[in-house]
């Protein structure tokens, strides 16, 4: 909104200097970091004393005995405060981007359908008189069609707007400067893999104070530079663009996304003040399914898909350590692997205590984004 009244207003302060900073991708992408930052801050502590009104409270149960003790202290902590991020996030992407850049009219429809099944599954979970569904919210299928659902509105309309992009509708390989062309059913079920599964894999890495919004941070940073790298040029003459430069997918309009995206890690910083150890609120469905969904999505505009497995590290290993568990369980007559999956309850139960967990992932989260980075120059 305020980059369309400035727009608006243009030709009236055409010798203001500096006026015309508001075309700027990067002064834009710090207003959102500053934005989003600035409205958690302010609206997370009546948000949490709302849920505690409702007594919207998070009630761990594990198949555990000690790990159950070991959570005992988390009982009724208010749950569903992703409302914090998505309200903070979409606020800052509202005000500071362009909202007719295509993509950023999918990351809000992303944000908000995810965010509304989320809420839904949190809400049964956690409001509901019958003991099944309480604790479950949710069946699996049923999150899983609407995850499905929205991921295949998403990539057909993304197909759409790579049209007339040769790099959009290529499938990318690190250190191969040659994309392979993708069929628009082979691009639909790459999304539909990658919206389901990111947005999974965040909400299974929430389980402890400030782990996943710790690491979504890192993640948000690491897409906001890919974005900026997609689609902007290196002069100001416009001829030659970072992503020719460093032999990467070359995305128009790609770059209005690092102001959703900044908007994301002011809005992450923001609600970790409060999510840190120990926590006065928790993430929730609400948070961790809509931001695992962006976080496939950034990797879906810029195309890189593989490169996200890097990024998103922590929350891969997160992820596959549950793949990994409940197969064996089931193919070995109930044996385990690990002593409990996700893979941060095993090394809280091996006698790490959580804030060591906490920060020892986050350090691998941000090593995880380093090595990503490193790989652009080196391709």
């Amino acid at each position: 909104m305020i980059y369309h009244l400035l727009w608006y207003l243009r030709d009236v302060f055409t010798h203001k200097i500096g006026f015309y900073a508001y075309e700027d991708v990067l002064f834009r992408s710090m207003a959102a970091v500053l934005t989003s930052f600035a409205i958690a801050m302010i609206f997370a502590p009546r948000i949490i004393r709302w849920l505690m009104r409702k007594k919207i409270g998070d009630r761990p149960e594990f198949h555990h005995v000690v790990l159950n003790e070991l959570t005992r202290d988390k009982t009724n902590t208010p749950t569903m405060g992703g409302l914090i991020i998505i309200i903070s996030l979409l606020s800052a992407t509202l005000l500071w981007a362009n909202l007719e850049n295509p993509f950023v009219q999918k990351a809000i429809i992303l944000v908000i359908w995810f965010g509304i099944l989320g809420a839904v599954d949190d809400w049964l979970k956690l409001t509901s008189t019958s003991h099944q569904r309480s604790r479950h919210g949710l069946k699996p299928w049923e999150k899983l069609i609407f995850q499905i659902g929205g991921s295949v509105l998403i990539a057909s309309f993304l197909y759409t707007d790579f049209a007339n992009m040769p790099d959009g509708i290529r499938f990318w390989f690190p250190f191969y400067k040659y994309g392979l062309p993708l069929a628009n059913w082979a691009f639909v079920l790459i999304a539909i893999l990658y919206l389901s599964a990111t947005s999974n894999a965040v909400n299974l890495t929430d389980g402890m104070d400030g782990l996943a919004a710790g690491c979504l941070g890192m993640v948000s940073a690491v897409l906001v530079i890919l974005c900026y790298v997609a689609s902007e040029t290196m002069t100001r003459t416009g001829h030659i663009t970072w992503a020719s430069y460093l032999l990467l997918p070359h995305i128009t309009k790609a770059g209005e996304l690092c102001i959703f995206y900044s908007a994301i890690l002011g809005a992450v910083l923001g609600f970790l003040w409060y999510n840190c150890h120990p926590a006065q609120v928790f993430m929730g469905d609400v948070g961790s399914l809509p931001l695992g969904a962006a976080m496939g999505y950034g990797a879906l505009v810029t195309r890189n898909e593989i490169l996200l497995l890097i990024i998103g590290g922590v929350f891969i290993i997160e992820l596959l350590s549950v793949v990994v568990q409940v197969s064996y369980f089931k193919y070995s007559g109930g044996k385990r692997i690990f002593r409990c999956a996700p893979i941060h309850h095993h090394f809280h139960l091996m006698g790490w205590s959580e804030p060591q967990v906490v920060v020892r992932f986050w350090l691998l989260a941000a090593v995880f984004a380093a090595i990503a980075l490193a790989t652009l120059k080196i391709r």
